[in-house]
């Protein structure tokens, strides 16, 4: 893999829009949520950091993928929530709330539990030196520019909520066309080894996110939480950040291996269709003025 300099300043920059609009979106009192009703949020995390990869790994040594694809796989799954989940769960009538705490917190939990996980995948697919370690340090230089918009974000929504309430609608938009152009930035740099996997990768994908939104969802029910509450823990922990994924996968300063790029962005399009019809089933008998509040 050779340095791109292009991709050096794209893959930032876009994580950066995106980012900005998750930020937008945030106040101070998303955290606080956390503490008032701790219940939601930590079944949702514990489905997030700890079930999710466990669920990841038994998936990607079933289906023997090759080792840049399995720690890629990996990768994914350590991701955080995306943003489109919000959007997800209130089409369903699930807890939006809850959602955005998710998103909140976990992304910043990440900076911990990304490299841990990934470099843990690199030594058991990887043993043989292949590629060089995810370096905590390298992490926190990625999530410094991918929180920074974030606070940004923030800031502008305490100070200017009026330019915050105009500026969410194109940003929205603008980061769904930069996703597009991720996804298919990351199937192009390597396309060949995309047409040779992309059955078995697609296949894996596809198991990991069903069970993902079935995690998501039953696990929570099984714990006694409301069903707008499951519904959004389903959502947050069926759509991953798959743009965050494959960017620490392209980028020349990091993992650099457009190979490990692959499976998040398979999963990035699939996840669309997955969680549309998982909304639909889920979402029938809820009333469509139940309250987005992250009671427990």
């Amino acid at each position: 893999m050779t340095n791109d300099p292009l991709l050096t300043l794209f893959m930032p920059i876009a994580l950066g829009i995106i980012m900005l609009g998750l930020g937008l979106s945030l106040t101070v009192a998303d955290f606080a949520r956390v503490v008032r009703y701790p219940k939601p949020v930590l079944i949702g995390l514990v489905c997030q950091i700890i079930l999710l990869p466990l669920a990841c790994f038994l998936i990607t040594v079933g289906f023997a993928l090759e080792a840049a694809l399995a720690v890629g796989m990996m990768l994914l799954a350590a991701s955080p929530g995306g943003t489109t989940a919000n959007l997800y769960s209130h089409l369903a009538h699930g807890d939006v709330a809850l959602n955005i705490t998710l998103t909140a917190v976990n992304s910043v939990i990440a900076i911990l539990t990304m490299p841990l996980i990934v470099n843990l995948s690199l030594l058991y697919f990887m043993n043989d030196g292949q590629t060089i370690p995810l370096q905590f340090g390298k992490v926190l230089q990625v999530f410094v520019i991918v929180l920074g918009p974030v606070a940004i974000g923030m800031i502008v929504r305490r100070l200017l909520p009026g330019v915050a309430a105009a500026l969410q609608k194109p940003v929205k938009i603008l980061s769904a066309l930069l996703l597009a152009v991720i996804i298919g930035v990351a199937v192009t740099k390597d396309w060949q080894t995309f047409l040779t996997y992309a059955p078995i990768v697609g296949a894996a994908a596809l198991s990991f996110n069903l069970l993902s939104l079935a995690v998501g969802y039953c696990v929570p029910r099984l714990l006694k939480l409301s069903k707008p509450q499951s519904i959004a823990i389903g959502m947050e922990i069926g759509i991953h950040n798959g743009t965050l994924a494959i960017a620490l996968a392209l980028s020349p300063m990091l993992l650099n291996n457009s190979t490990m790029a692959i499976p998040a962005a398979i999963y990035g399009v699939l996840m669309f269709f997955t969680a549309g019809l998982f909304g639909w089933w889920v979402s029938r008998g809820v009333a469509k003025t139940a309250p987005e509040q992250a009671h427990a």
